[in-house]
């Protein structure tokens, strides 16, 4: 894949991430997918379930190893899990 990226230019990259602008993450406070260490994760778990790109979102937060933030409903820790179990 990241081969015809580098083959296609910007406009692939464009067409992989456009689920973003269907992401509800993207109507909402920002900081809620990102809160501090021991913060709470229920408000933006709460924005994911109802999102129709959740599987997109995750999908790219694990092939771009995203260590920060909630991505397709999951925590960091419970994207370190889900790879794992993968393995």
């Amino acid at each position: 894949m990241h081969e015809i990226l580098l083959v296609l230019g910007d406009d692939a990259e464009e067409g992989e991430l456009s689920w973003q602008e269907r992401a509800l993450c993207a109507q909402t406070d920002p900081e809620a997918f990102f809160p501090e260490k021991g913060g709470s994760t229920r408000e933006a778990k709460k924005v994911c379930v109802n999102c129709e790109v959740r599987q997109q979102c995750l999908e790219y937060a694990l092939a771009h190893d995203e260590r920060f933030g909630i991505w397709g409903g999951l925590s960091e820790r419970e994207r370190r899990k889900l790879k794992k179990r993968a393995v």
